[in-house]
C-alpha cells in the first residue's frame, strides 16, 4: 500500500469516515441483475482492489498491504434496500446521511453499492469506497466507467490545474526533504528517549508526551491559530447530514463567469463563500475569512487512471473571503486568490505531507492530521461529470452528486458537480455542529441568482474580474 494510501486507511475516525459516497439516481428501475453483471465485468474485473481486503502486518516495521481476499462474493458487497415511505428526495438524503455514517467492514474489500429501490418511480444507486482505494477522481471515473455509454476521456475532474505544467515530482521531494529532515531529528529524540525508558521505565509516559510535541513540528501547513468560523467548528458526533441544491443552468453560470472575466468554478465558490458567510453571520457575529481545503491532482492530466487506482491528490488550503458583503468584489477577489494558488507549489507539498503522513507511525501521523485540519471549516471539491446523459444497466441516470470525506476535525465537505448541462451542489455535514445545511444550499441558490443579475448588467472586457 502506497504511504498516501496507508494515510487515509488510518484517518477513519468514528465521526469522520473516509469514504467516498457517490448517489445516482434514475425515474425509472434499475435492472438488479443486469447491474451485478456489469459490476463484476468492469469493476471487480477491471479494478483488482474492488476484490483486495487490507493486510495488517503485526510486524511493527512491516508495510500495510493489500491483498486477495480469500472469501470474495460479490454478492457481500452489492445490497438492495427499500427507501421508506414517502420515498422522495428527503427520504433518499436521509438514507445517505446513515449510510456515511456506518464503517466499511476491514475484513472484506472497503466497498459496498446499494441499490435503492422506490425512490419515486425510479430508484437510486448508492456507491461508498474508501478513500485508501482511490481519490475521488478516480472514483467517478470507475463509477461512469459502469455506464453503457462510457466514453474514453470524455469526462475529466476539474482539479487546479498548474499554470505552467510543472512536473511536481521535484517539488515533492523537496517537500519529502523538508519533513524528513524534521522527521530525523524527531526519530533521534525518540531513540534518545527510548534509550531513558529502558533505563527507567517509570519515565514512558513522559518521553511519549514529548515525542508527541515534537511531533507538531512535522508538517509545514501549520498556521497562526485555528479556523475563525467557530460556529462550524467544535466537537464532532457520529450522525450525518446530506443535502443537495437544486440543479442550475451549467450555460448560465458560464455566462456569468464570461461577463466577469471569471470562471465556473469562481463563480460557484463565490457564491458558496457568500451564503457560508451568511450562515455564520446569523449564527456567531461578522467573519472575515473562512478556510476550506480544495484537492489539487497531481496526477497527469488526460492519463488513464490505473488499475490499482490510489491517491494522487493534497488538499490545499483556500482562505475564502466571507467577510465581503458586496457579491462583485467577493467574485474578484476569489478569482484573485485562486489565480494565486495555481501558480504555486502548495498542492505538491500538500501531497507530499499525506505521504508522510503515511510514513510516520499512527500517533505521529494523528497529530500532523490534527494539527493540520484545525484550520479548516470545509472541504471543497469541483467535479465535471459527463456533459451529455448517461445510463447504467439501460436504465437513464437522471442526476449523480459526489460527497467526500472530511479528513481530521473538519465538520462539512462541498460539492460542485455537473452533469449534463446542469450544476448541483451537495452538503455533507456534522449534524450536531451545522443541523441544517438546507439553509446554507438556499443561501448559496440566492448568491447565484444575484451574481447572474450583476453579470446581466455589466459587459465583459479584459481585468473585468478585478474592477
Amino acid at each position: 500500500m502506497s504511504p498516501a494510501d496507508l494515510a487515509w486507511l488510518r484517518m477513519d475516525r468514528p465521526t469522520n469516515l473516509m469514504v467516498n459516497n457517490v448517489v445516482l439516481w434514475f425515474d425509472a428501475p434499475v435492472d438488479w441483475e443486469r447491474f451485478k453483471a456489469i459490476c463484476r465485468e468492469r469493476l471487480v474485473g477491471r479494478f483488482p482492489r474492488f476484490g483486495q481486503r487490507v493486510a495488517e502486518s503485526r510486524v511493527p516495521w512491516r508495510r500495510v498491504g493489500w491483498e486477495d481476499d480469500p472469501r470474495f462474493d460479490l454478492e457481500h458487497h452489492l445490497h438492495r434496500l427499500a427507501l421508506p415511505a414517502p420515498g422522495d428526495r428527503a427520504a433518499l438524503l436521509e438514507l445517505v446521511g446513515d449510510l456515511m455514517a456506518t464503517p466499511l467492514d476491514h475484513d472484506k474489500p472497503l466497498w459496498d453499492m446499494y441499490l435503492v429501490e422506490g425512490y419515486g418511480a425510479g430508484g437510486a444507486i448508492v456507491s461508498r469506497t474508501h478513500h485508501s482505494i482511490a481519490d475521488g477522481i478516480a472514483i467517478e471515473r470507475v463509477m461512469l466507467s459502469l455506464t453503457d455509454d462510457a466514453r474514453d476521456g470524455a469526462f475529466a475532474p476539474a482539479p487546479i490545474e498548474r499554470r505552467h505544467r510543472r512536473r511536481p515530482t521535484h517539488a515533492v521531494r523537496v517537500a519529502i526533504a523538508a519533513i524528513a529532515s524534521r522527521m530525523r531529528h524527531a526519530a533521534e529524540a525518540v531513540g534518545r528517549g527510548c534509550l531513558r525508558v529502558a533505563a527507567h521505565p517509570r519515565q514512558l509516559g513522559a518521553q511519549t508526551r514529548a515525542v508527541k510535541q515534537r511531533a507538531r513540528a512535522l508538517t509545514d501547513l501549520r498556521l497562526a491559530g485555528s479556523e475563525v468560523g467557530a460556529a462550524l467548528k467544535g466537537e464532532l458526533g457520529v450522525v450525518q447530514r446530506v443535502a443537495t441544491s437544486r440543479p442550475v443552468s451549467l450555460a448560465d453560470v458560464k455566462r456569468t463567469g464570461h461577463a466577469t472575466g471569471t470562471t465556473v468554478n469562481d463563480v460557484m465558490l463565490t457564491a458558496v463563500t457568500g451564503a457560508l458567510g451568511s450562515y455564520l453571520r446569523e449564527r456567531g457575529g461578522p467573519v472575515a475569512e473562512i478556510h476550506a481545503f480544495v484537492p489539487f491532482n497531481v496526477r497527469p492530466l488526460g492519463e488513464p487512471i490505473p488499475r490499482d487506482l490510489g491517491n494522487k491528490f493534497g488538499p490545499v488550503l483556500l482562505t475564502l473571503p466571507a467577510g465581503l458583503h458586496d457579491p462583485q468584489q467577493r467574485l474578484a477577489e476569489v478569482h484573485r486568490r485562486m489565480a494565486e494558488l495555481k501558480d504555486t507549489a502548495q498542492g505538491a507539498r500538500a501531497y507530499a505531507l499525506i505521504q508522510v503522513i503515511g510514513m510516520v507511525p499512527p500517533d505521529i501521523g494523528r497529530v500532523i492530521i490534527d494539527a493540520t485540519t484545525a484550520k479548516a471549516s470545509a472541504l471543497i471539491t469541483n467535479v465535471i461529470g459527463p456533459p451529455y446523459p448517461v445510463s447504467v444497466a439501460g436504465t437513464a441516470v437522471r442526476g449523480m452528486l459526489v460527497w467526500a470525506p472530511r479528513p481530521g476535525s473538519v465538520p462539512m465537505s462541498v460539492t460542485i458537480f455537473s452533469y449534463n448541462g446542469e450544476i448541483t451542489v451537495g452538503l455533507g455535514t456534522d449534524a450536531g455542529l451545522i443541523p441544517g445545511p438546507e439553509l446554507i444550499l438556499s443561501g448559496v441558490e440566492d448568491e447565484l441568482a444575484e451574481l447572474q443579475r450583476l453579470a446581466s448588467r455589466s459587459k465583459h472586457h479584459p481585468g473585468a474580474a478585478a474592477a
